[in-house]
């Protein structure tokens, strides 16, 4: 994924961090349209690296892919990677800066909105808990309703129309 180019100290090479963020952009896209079973080989097959021997970059990448998982232990897992490369002092990880603290934001929000869909969803529950339990009890009246005028009166005696 990172390109070297020279610069730096003579002879040595160097990570231009433009071309890793636009490579994660890139990479980024690819995910998005990935099928279920292709996210979770690429989840485990970055998960695999040695948390010690990740580089900036494969922890974006990881982050990535993890948001793409809808699953919220994976939104959260996905934001602590893009935390770690803004906590990351070295020079990769500071290039990689302005879009981890993109994704940090834009995962924070994420969560934010998942959690006010499923308080919405947990309403909209009970709220159709309470409409069946009110249906129900209503039944229960019109069944009552139902067997009171179908009784006939005492002394056999039926009262003149428009009398109740």
């Amino acid at each position: 994924m990172p390109q070297p180019v020279q610069g730096g100290q003579p002879g040595g090479v160097r990570t231009d961090s433009s071309t890793v963020a636009q490579g994660l952009l890139l990479y980024a896209d690819r995910v998005r349209r990935m099928a279920p079973a292709e996210l979770a080989q690429e989840v485990t097959r970055l998960s695999d690296i040695p948390e010690a021997q990740r580089q900036p970059a494969e922890e974006m990448q990881l982050a990535i892919l993890l948001a793409q998982t809808r699953v919220p232990a994976d939104l959260v897992r996905a934001q602590g990677l893009a935390q770690r490369v803004l906590g990351n002092p070295r020079e990769e990880a500071r290039g990689l800066y302005p879009l981890a603290g993109m994704l940090v934001a834009r995962y924070a929000e994420q969560r934010r909105v998942e959690e006010a869909l499923d308080r919405q969803a947990q309403q909209l529950r009970e709220q159709q808990r309470r409409i069946d339990q009110l249906t129900e009890r209503l039944e229960a009246v019109r069944a009552i309703e139902r067997s009171l005028t179908s009784r006939p009166p005492p002394n056999g005696h039926r009262p003149p129309p428009g009398q109740p």
